[in-house]
Parts: structure tokens; C-alpha cells; sequence
């Protein structure tokens, strides 16, 4: 898989009703999730991403400060922001799914009804 040239050709859409912050912090995500921005890979600096998007900084550093919490990015001050290693990112999405699909299953919910309730769950973020 090749490295993302990030952004690349991507925008924000300043016309769609998802939040700009957001749909910076779905890009992102997306390419960490696929590989295109492995482990270890330094992202722009907020203001040189604000710039280069036509954003505000602080819409940029939203991003990132959600990003970081969701553990997908590590942000480490004047070195600037890295998307976080995988294996404790992993670790911990497996847990909550592991919860997620117990609880479900408890609860006589199928496979495909689970799925469904997830895939409500992520198109309301």
C-alpha cells in the first residue's frame, strides 16, 4: 500500500453539514485505519495543515486533539504530531468491541443486527 501524500488533493467540504473539525478527523482516521499513514508518521504542524486546508488553527488543532484522544495520533510537543503505534490502538479498540459483541450476544442480538447498530453508531459521528 503506498503512503498517503497527506492531504494530498483532499478538502474539506465547507458546504456539507459535518463539522470542518470532523471531517478532518474522519480523514485522518480513515487513513490511519487502511495504512496510507502508517505508525510513526509525522503530521503537518496545525497552522502549515490550516493553511494549506484554508482553515482556521484551531480547527486543525481540534482535529488532532480529538485524534489524540481516540489514541490515533501522539502528539509530543515541539516533535510535533505522529499517528500512534497500532498495538495499543488495537488493544483497545478489541476490548470495547469484545464488550460491544458480549453484550449483544447476551442480549440475543445477531451478527448482522449488531453490525447494523454499529454502522448507525458511526454514520451519527
Amino acid at each position: 500500500m503506498e503512503e498517503a501524500d497527506f492531504p494530498g488533493a483532499w478538502r474539506p467540504d465547507q458546504d456539507h453539514a459535518t463539522p470542518l473539525f470532523e471531517q478532518l478527523r474522519r480523514r485522518v482516521a480513515d487513513l490511519v485505519a487502511d495504512g496510507s499513514l502508517p505508525a510513526g508518521r509525522r503530521l503537518p504542524p496545525v497552522r502549515s495543515l490550516a493553511a494549506d486546508l484554508g482553515l482556521a488553527p484551531h480547527t486543525v488543532a481540534r482535529a488532532y486533539r480529538e485524534l489524540e484522544e481516540a489514541k490515533v495520533v501522539v502528539t509530543r510537543g515541539r516533535a510535533g504530531t505522529v499517528v500512534a503505534p497500532r498495538d495499543e490502538r488495537e488493544e483497545e479498540l478489541t476490548t470495547a468491541a469484545s464488550a460491544f459483541a458480549s453484550t449483544a450476544s447476551a442480549r440475543g442480538c445477531s451478527f448482522e443486527e449488531a453490525a447494523k447498530l454499529l454502522e448507525q453508531a458511526y454514520s451519527r459521528l
